[in-house]
């Protein structure tokens, strides 16, 4: 008696966890530098993104370095009681900040563009996310990720929420 009990309980604990594990949303990451210098010579248009992204990323480091210089020396202005200086560095950062997110939105704009020509060219892009996505169907992952800060490759249409939330706005909200 006391063994079949043990032994249905354990059979409980495995088919619980059994069911929690395919309730889990696994992800993974993939090197896609690693990717093209393996493939360089299929991997121009690619290697050309990479390349403007990261040209983005110096620019935004470069900007936001900036910004914080004239922070520092609206700070010391204020110490020191300058008025008009701290008027001209107000108006200076104010223009500086405008500028960088005007050029934010635009680069994000063409990344947005240019990555999604990638994806649907029939580029060596094309063959990398169908690469990815065999492997993650296949393992069990529902999304997969950039190191390089590119974003989602490929995501499991499992655990995409879109039409729940348009649901939910469609019903104000209710339910």
């Amino acid at each position: 008696m006391k063994r079949s009990v043990t032994t249905a309980l354990l059979l409980g604990c495995v088919l619980v966890s059994l069911s929690a594990q395919s309730a889990i949303t696994r992800f993974a990451v993939v090197d896609l530098n690693r990717i093209t210098s393996a493939f360089s010579e299929q991997s121009v248009e690619f290697k050309a993104f990479n390349e403007k992204l990261s040209q983005f990323q110096a620019e935004m480091n470069r900007r936001s370095e900036e910004l914080k210089e004239l922070d520092v020396r609206l700070d010391e202005a204020r110490q020191q009681g300058k008025q008009d200086q701290i008027r001209t560095l107000e108006n200076q950062i104010t223009t500086r900040r405008q500028a960088a997110k005007d050029y934010i939105e635009k680069m994000q704009a063409e990344l947005e563009k240019d990555r999604d020509r990638l994806q649907r060219s029939n580029s060596f892009m094309s063959q990398v996310v169908n690469a990815v996505r065999v492997i993650a169907e296949s393992e069990g992952y529902s999304m997969v990720l950039s190191k390089e800060g590119a974003g989602i490759i490929w995501n499991s249409p499992s655990v995409d929420i879109t039409n729940k939330v348009i649901e939910r706005l469609r019903s104000g909200g209710k339910r």
